[in-house]
């Protein structure tokens, strides 16, 4: 028992810990060997939202101008009205 493989991860004392790892892992139960522990597979974080896009930014931009010219269409009826 003494020579068989141990975790290693540090423990908060700053020594490697000595307790054996979970069957196929490296790592024992407390430090990330337990299943379901870690990050997931892949990394959602990084996954993009297309904001910022070019396309989303083109759009944007067309909508922001439509509004425009429908705004100053608006000011000129409503000139001629008065």
């Amino acid at each position: 028992m003494n020579r068989s493989y141990r975790c290693g991860a540090r423990t908060r004392s700053g020594e490697p810990c000595q307790s054996p790892p979970v069957r196929g892992k490296r790592r024992c139960r407390m430090h990330g060997g337990a299943a379901g522990s870690g990050a997931p597979i892949g990394n959602k974080n990084a996954l993009r939202h297309g904001r910022y896009s070019a396309d989303a930014i083109a759009r944007r931009r067309q909508m922001s101008e439509l509004i425009r010219r429908a705004r100053a269409t608006l000011a000129e009826i409503e000139e001629r009205t008065e």
